[in-house]
């Protein structure tokens, strides 16, 4: 009795693999990929099929997001730990998220609480991110 060769079911099951038999999760981003794909960007996210926010993407990894509320918030974004991590004016906690490219968009997840916050960019928003001013009293 002939033996079939090893390396050909394993060839055929990479093959299955890569050609859409299992999904392959795809690679979190680094800081220079993040940065090259976002700079200068006003970015539209969404979760579960519902409008969660925008950030707007500046030079030197600064950023400003709003929940699309008029209400903008401004920070800066770094690496660390294979996250991009935010910090805000109005919260000195860092929020860390995993940010990775899939068919074409962002998805990110959020790493300070993981399972609690998905997000995906949003295509076809049809709408801008207002930034109000400080609230001003007479």
């Amino acid at each position: 009795m002939r033996k079939r060769p090893l390396f050909i079911p394993v060839i055929a099951a990479l093959f299955a693999m890569l050609s859409g038999g299992m999904a392959l999760a795809a690679e979190p981003m680094d800081g220079r990929t993040f940065d090259e794909y976002t700079r200068g960007k006003t970015l539209f996210y969404g979760q579960n099929g519902e409008k969660y926010g925008a950030e707007v993407y500046l030079d030197d990894r600064r950023v400003k997001w709003s929940f699309l509320d008029g209400q903008c918030k401004e920070g800066f974004w770094y690496e660390e730990a294979g996250q991009i991590c935010f910090v805000y004016e109005d919260n000195p906690t860092p929020q860390c998220w995993a940010f990775t490219k899939e068919d074409g968009r962002l998805s990110a997840r959020f790493e300070n609480l993981p399972g609690a916050t998905e997000l995906y960019e949003a295509e076809d928003v049809n709408e801008e991110m207002i930034c109000l001013g400080p609230d001003v009293g007479v």
